[in-house]
């Protein structure tokens, strides 16, 4: 089953003082594993682009589509067995004690 997991900030990191792990060891690992089968990180906020429709109206907006202190800095798209497996994954990354790790399982559209 494939999952998307968003890479986020958090107002309230953990305050364990012991090293987080290191990101490059983490890719390695679920890359060599098949468990990751892509990811990046993103541009900041900053750099963001709103798109919207409204009443036929084209909407374009600089920056974030939501207001928050918490931002998302990039994404991994995960093949795991289930849901405990992906969970292990994201507990394994280093922003899950710096920020907060956001999974979602893919949906198969019928077209």
């Amino acid at each position: 089953m494939q999952y998307m997991m968003f890479v986020c900030s958090d107002s309230e990191p953990d305050t364990d003082t012991a090293p987080e792990p290191d990101i490059d060891v983490w890719v390695d690992t679920n890359d060599k594993s098949g468990r990751r089968l892509q990811g990046s990180v993103l541009a900041p906020p900053t750099a963001a682009t709103t798109v919207r429709v409204r009443n036929g109206e084209l909407l374009v907006t600089d920056g974030p589509f939501a207001e928050t202190k918490e931002v998302i800095f990039g994404f991994d798209l995960l093949e795991c067995a289930d849901l405990d497996e992906a969970i292990e994954v994201a507990r394994t990354h280093p922003m899950a004690r710096g920020g907060r790790i956001e999974i979602r399982p893919l949906v198969a559209l019928e077209r």
